[in-house]
């Protein structure tokens, strides 16, 4: 089936050199018989079975961590990267990617979200000019850039997968990724694929891309930072306690005085999807050139700070100072 979901003939034709890493989960037998029936130059670089995971390069904070996302977990196949035409990690399930460019080494899931977009959208002629790009709220904007100049609906929707469910089944959406490195698509012919994640779908896209394009997806992105700018994006943990968190989760816009954010007039302040209308569990701040979104943490005494500048580090970090001064005074408000 996956001819009916990638242009499968074009990986085969262009003779791609390919490194595959399993990460020793489900999809160490996957990748053989796939290699064998398109007739694919492709290296599984780490067929271990080790219930310990003890060939795991050991990941930032020294534990072992199956995060196909992280450079620490991926070091092996960074490694390699000039060995390869393009190359893939996925996590044990498959249903995350990280993919690693000759041209940038492991690509930020964010950066590659938007390459996917920007290819799929120009590269799928079965798919409806209706096909919405889904995205969640705390993905990167160059998503909404790429979706705009070319003329096709964003789909802006809480953090999470399920969201995207009802928009692939129903082939409203073509594309749903989240910014940790889960995503999927519709098929050629513009009816539904799966409605989860699939790191290997967006594996096998990756070498797709380089061989329809010629270029690799870090070069792809690369070229759109040329056309739309460079962002900056990153993710803070702030301490809160549980009263605080509650208040954050309730927040309505009202309670949001503030009429600026790092010296830009704010636009919008978001607490429910602009697709569906869900609550987001937070609050999402944006201004022409930036924004913030702030949400509770479920599992610990913090709330997560997601920002990005389209100016550059310095506004970057303006815009989070100023975040972290926006949510205190919501707390003061509120007794908490």
């Amino acid at each position: 089936d996956l001819a009916q979901v990638l242009n499968m003939e074009a990986i085969t034709h262009a003779g791609l050199r390919i490194g595959v890493d399993p990460m020793g989960g489900a999809g160490i037998g996957f990748w053989q018989p796939v290699a064998e029936r398109y007739g694919l130059r492709l290296d599984l670089v780490n067929p271990d079975i080790d219930p310990t995971f003890a060939f795991m390069t050991l990941d930032h904070d020294g534990k072992i961590r199956m995060d196909c996302s992280s450079p620490s977990a991926m070091a092996r196949l960074i490694g390699l990267k000039d060995r390869y035409d393009i190359a893939w990690g996925n996590d044990c399930d498959a249903d995350r990617h990280g993919i690693v460019t000759k041209s940038a080494g492991l690509l930020n899931p964010n950066h590659y979200l938007a390459a996917t977009v920007w290819y799929l959208l120009q590269h799928r002629p079965g798919w409806g000019r209706d096909a919405a790009v889904g995205k969640t709220l705390v993905s990167s904007s160059m998503i909404d850039r790429v979706a705009q100049h070319l003329e096709r609906r964003l789909a802006e929707v809480p953090v999470g997968f399920k969201w995207f469910v009802d928009g692939l089944l129903g082939g409203r959406y073509g594309f749903g990724g989240e910014e940790s490195a889960g995503a999927s698509c519709l098929r050629l012919d513009g009816t539904v694929w799966t409605t989860d994640k699939d790191g290997i779908l967006l594996g096998l896209l990756a070498a797709e891309m380089t061989a329809t394009l010629g270029r690799d997806p870090g070069e792809i992105y690369a070229e759109l930072t040329d056309r739309f700018g460079a962002p900056v994006y990153e993710r803070l943990d702030v301490p809160a306690n549980r009263r605080q968190k509650a208040v954050l989760k309730q927040l309505s816009p009202g309670q949001v005085t503030a009429t600026e954010l790092a010296g830009e007039k704010i636009t919008a302040k978001i607490t429910h999807a602009p697709e569906g209308g869900a609550p987001i569990g937070g609050l999402k701040v944006v201004t022409a050139n930036g924004w913030f979104a702030a949400r509770p943490s479920g599992t610990e005494d913090v709330y997560k700070i997601y920002a990005e500048s389209f100016v550059g580090p310095d506004h970057l970090a303006h815009l989070q100072q100023e975040a972290r001064a926006l949510i205190a005074a919501v707390f003061t408000a509120a007794a908490v």
